[in-house]
Parts: C-alpha cells; structure tokens; sequence
C-alpha cells in the first residue's frame, strides 16, 4: 500500500493492526499501536518547543525512531546524520542545513549546542540524507517524507514482507538504505522490524531475534558469513549499497535463503532495481523507474515519485544531475537480452565502499598528497576497502615494510579523522609515474594491473 508520509502509514497500521508487533528491541515490544502513541506524544514536545529543524545522530535506537518519526509528525524538517563520525565532523553539517534542535547522545548534543542554527521556515516533511558525511564536499540530499514512502512500496512490490516476518535492522539509519530498506521497508509491509543492539551484537543479533529478513551491506554480510551469525529462519538477505564479492554471494546463497541484490542512490529515495532470479547482478526495474542509459553507457532514471528535490542549498550541483526530471547517475550500465539492468562501473571519481558510504576521488586524494608530499597517487579499491597506490620516491634499494610504514604514519593524522572503512588498509608502490590521459587524468581502469 502506498503512504503519503510517515504519520499515514504508522495510524494505518496502528488502526488495522493494532497489536501486532512493530518494533522489537532486546526484551521489549512495542505495538502498532503503542509505536503510534508514542510517537503523537513525541510529537507534541516537538510543537511545544518552538524548533523546526531536527537533526539526528541516528543510532538505531527505539527512541531514535520514535523521535524521528515524531518530529516528522510534528511538521519539523528532518536531517539524518550518522552517529558514528567522528565529532568534530558535525558542526560545518549543522550549519549547512540549519538545524535547530539536536537528538542523539547527551554529552554531544551539549557539545554541538553552539554551532545550531535558527532554523527552517519551510520544512515541512523534508527530509536530509548526506551522500557522503565526511568531506567538504557532503551534499546533502533533499527528499520527504512522501518521496521515501513510495520508495518503500517501490522495492516491496518486487521483494514484499509480510505481517508474519521479522526484519532485522542492522544498517544505519543515517543512510537512506538504512532508513528505508531497514526500517520503512518491514514498517510499511506490516512485519515487526527488530532493530540491532549495536556494532556488539552483530554476530548475535541474528539468533536472538530470529528474523526472516536481513538487509546487509556487502561487508557486513561479510563479517555475518564468517562468523556464522546467521539464524537458520532467516529466508531473505537483501545486499546493497555497494559493489559484493562473488565470493560472499556464493557463501549467503548457501545457507539456503533468498540472495536479493539491490542498486539505488540516496538521489532516488533508495532502491532503482533489485535482482529476482538466480543472477544477482541482472536486476528488475523498480515499478515507479524508468531506466534508460546514454550514449555513453551513463545510467539515467526517470521516476517522479521517488526522486530528490534537489541538494539542500545547491542549485548548480542540482543542475549538473538533475536535468528535465532526470537524473544522470554517473554510474555506468547495460541491458541483457531478457532487459535486466546490469550495473558495470563508475563514471564518475567516486567509490562507493563495502560499507556503503563513497569516497570523492578527487579531494581524498587531494588530502593524501598533502600529507606525503606526493603528488603522483590514486586510490583504488580492494576487497572492498580503500588502498593507496603512489609513485615510490625512496628508490629500489629502500626496504619495502619500512616504506609502506612511513607512508602509514604520515597519514596517521588524517586517517584518524575519518571512520574506519574509509581509512587507506594498505599501501602499494609503483616504480614510474601512475598512467594518465593526455589532459592529466589518472587512467584509472588502468590501476587494477598494479595491485
């Protein structure tokens, strides 16, 4: 069923499945109609406080989703912030999108209180995703309440839950395949959504709860595989937001549960496609999407229910993707014969990591070559994470450990500051100068053959 926003589809719920589980965590259970209730008293702490603009450190908790959702009902503007940056991350994110109000973690909200702003006029069932929360460059994504509920039916009309399923919610919901695909997705289908008790419980949750459904990125289904953390009830796995190792698709596809593979951007309210069939990468086409691809092989989507607003405050960037209601992705696809998307790169100088979040090519790399000094580097992705490949300056002679060492620590600094999966693993070294084209850009299709 499709929802206009947050508060439709929670009384909806609440009034055809009154005492139906909807929200598991550890031992206690709230209703439909308990998750409801609580959620209009939320909201009316939120009128009476004057604010407009909420902006959440989302850590997956019960009352993380009741304050969100309460704040949306309340008629304030969301922005959804990951509560695993590091701290000093947060103030140039607060000032761009105005929020007023912080909820998350008591001893950082006290601490971010001087950088809050004064808030919206006009935000009204908006809400913010970043599409990357560490760099100068994190755009943040304008979408609504409306946008993020047809999502939800979106992807449930080709993967549907229903009342009798259990969605275990581990992503976070800082991220928009987090939020819809861990939480609206199970919420709007009618299926109890448990969420995960924390990074400490990862290799646990799954047997404790017992869901039937799971939504994972690739190096969490990973961490999951090898730890075999997965319960024998669980009949669905749906990966997403980032590239999977076949060899992590061959190990979910043997513990007997469906494997579902999904494409999305945080521009389209999450999902665009998922896989159905045997081949996880030859992906149906959401029902809302229209999907056609350029001359150059670029992605473009149509698909007016889902797709953003535009990036809060940023025309021109709006404009440079956002062309006639289309979107240009900047990802690279094709068709099969039987018109199944498959997706076969980047065209833009971005990587999307194991974890889901992206790396901007251009200004991480810029921040490394300033830490070492060298210009003649490029990052590139291995198994997932990010790997530094540079021109060696110490010469042959110079032990390798000793050099990949001192690379390591120079970088110490800025590795500190971002979060773990976007920090470099591993460094290696190349005898010339990296490969580039005649205008000065890295040939970065060529990079693979140095690993």
């Amino acid at each position: 069923m499709r929802y206009r926003d947050f508060d439709d589809m929670l009384k909806n719920k609440a009034d055809s499945l009154p005492d139906h589980a909807a929200l598991r965590y550890g031992e206690k259970t709230w209703t439909f109609r308990e998750l409801y209730e609580a959620v209009c008293r939320k909201a009316e702490e939120y009128r009476a406080s004057g604010k407009t603009c909420l902006g959440i450190l989302a850590d997956g908790s019960p009352d993380c989703v009741i304050s969100l959702f309460g704040a949306a009902k309340a008629g304030l503007q969301l922005v959804m912030l990951d509560a695993a940056l590091p701290d000093e991350a947060y103030p140039p994110l607060l000032a761009y999108t105005d929020v007023d109000i912080l909820w998350g973690d008591p001893d950082l909200t006290e601490e971010l209180a001087p950088h809050l702003g004064k808030g919206v006029t006009d935000g009204a069932g908006k809400v913010l995703f970043f599409t990357s929360g560490t760099t100068s460059r994190s755009k943040a994504v304008e979408l609504t309440q409306h946008s993020l509920c047809q999502s939800a039916w979106n992807g449930s009309s080709l993967l549907p839950l229903s009342e009798d399923d259990t969605l275990l919610c581990l992503l976070p919901l800082g991220h928009v395949f987090g939020f819809v695909c861990g939480l609206l997705w199970g919420l709007s289908c009618g299926a109890a959504v448990a969420l995960g008790r924390g990074p400490r419980h990862y290799a646990d949750d799954c047997l404790y709860y017992r869901p039937t459904a799971v939504s994972v990125v690739p190096l969490l289904l990973g961490f999951l595989l090898k730890a075999s953390a997965l319960d024998p009830e669980l009949k669905l796995i749906l990966i997403g937001a980032g590239d999977c190792p076949d060899a992590i698709l061959r190990a979910a596809k043997m513990t007997g549960a469906r494997v579902a593979f999904g494409y999305g951007l945080t521009e389209t309210s999450s999902g665009v496609a998922l896989s159905l069939e045997d081949d996880p990468f030859a992906m149906t086409v959401c029902p809302d999407d229209t999907v056609t691809l350029a001359e150059d092989g670029e992605i473009l989507i149509r698909v007016p229910t889902c797709v953003m607003q535009g990036y809060y405050k940023r025309p021109d960037d709006t404009a440079a993707v956002l062309k006639d209601g289309v979107l240009y992705t900047g990802d690279l696809g094709r068709f099969d014969e039987n018109g199944l998307l498959h997706v076969t790169g980047r065209k833009k100088d971005i990587l999307v990591l194991s974890d889901g979040t992206k790396l901007y090519l251009p200004e991480y790399e810029g921040q490394l070559s300033a830490a070492l000094g060298n210009p003649e580097l490029a990052v590139v992705l291995k198994e997932g994470r990010p790997v530094l490949i540079c021109q060696d300056t110490a010469g042959e002679d110079a032990d390798p450990s000793e050099k990949k060492a001192a690379v390591l620590k120079a970088l110490a600094p800025l590795m500190k500051s971002l979060p773990r999966g976007q920090q470099i693993t591993d460094v290696v070294f190349s005898a010339s100068p990296l490969p580039r084209t005649a205008t000065g850009k890295i040939k970065r299709y060529e990079l693979g053959a140095l690993l």
